[in-house]
């Protein structure tokens, strides 16, 4: 998909979050939006995966660490074909596999993720199987800034550099907010290049916003041979909504009906502006 196309989807994903999330009367909206434009990049652009394809052992893997932000994943996946959009009318109803979780029984999902920074180790995994079974496939991990706090991260982080896995790429979604305040607040963890680079890793910032430059970064994958990945996503929690954009009470806010409605009005005009 070229950059228009791209932007094109992105309002229609923050649309149907939005939607999905107002039917099931819960989710995580700030986070959903403000991680949705990486996900759109990688599903449309980069990662090697299908519905036909995703039992292929060959496949790229995407393990979501960040779970609770699963309302984007499901809207991508369903885009792709992974399962009918219509089944994201049950989310968080009684008896759905639709849960606020990533959950295995969902076709396109690789990880059960949800407890906070365990995805990287997931993903590390992974990424040192395709190394000892010789195959080519890649691995992808967004996280939460709020998350890297975890310890297992800066033990997965380790490993990753030890095995010199270069097909594992973890991005971090950095709205600098979590469920309790700002990340800097609560748990300072900058500087997060410099950190990671100790630990042996190559890392880049990106506009987390910007298809064209998120396009460019994962072009350039691996950063360098023989070291992993690490993609610094400069990101807006609530992004695409004017009254959620950088506020901390929407890390799990639900729209009322005028809120709902005034969202979609700006969505609107942002895909009336692509046209």
């Amino acid at each position: 998909m070229n950059v228009n196309e791209l932007a094109q989807k992105s309002v229609q994903y923050r649309r149907n979050i939005l939607k999905y999330i107002v039917g099931a009367k819960a989710g995580h909206t700030g986070g959903s939006l403000s991680c949705v434009d990486i996900l759109n990049v990688l599903y449309n652009n980069v990662l090697r995966v299908s519905p036909e394809t995703f039992g292929s052992p060959t496949r790229d893997r995407y393990i979501q660490s960040k779970g609770h932000t699963v309302e984007a994943l499901y809207v991508v996946l369903a885009d792709k074909g992974f399962f009918p959009e219509s089944d994201l009318e049950t989310l968080c109803q009684y008896k759905s596999h639709y849960i606020g979780h990533p959950t295995r029984k969902i076709k396109g999902i690789e990880q059960n993720t949800g407890s906070l920074g365990h995805g990287l180790a997931l993903s590390v995994g992974t990424a040192l199987s395709a190394k000892l079974d010789e195959l080519d496939y890649r691995v992808f991990t967004l996280l939460g800034d709020g998350e890297l706090p975890e310890g297992s991260n800066w033990e997965a982080a380790l490993l990753a550099s030890h095995y010199k896995l270069d097909n594992l790429c973890a991005i971090v979604d950095k709205n600098t907010l979590q469920i309790s305040g700002s990340t800097a607040d609560v748990c300072n963890t900058d500087p997060l290049d410099q950190k990671f680079e100790a630990f042996g890793w190559s890392v880049r910032h990106v506009d987390g916003h910007d298809l064209a430059a998120l396009q460019e970064v994962f072009d350039a994958l691996p950063f360098a041979p023989g070291k992993p990945s690490l993609i610094i996503a400069h990101t807006v929690k609530g992004k695409g909504v004017s009254f959620m954009e950088g506020q901390l009470k929407w890390h799990h806010g639900v729209p009322n009906s005028e809120q709902y409605a005034q969202a979609l009005d700006e969505l609107e005009e942002a895909a009336l502006a692509l046209a």
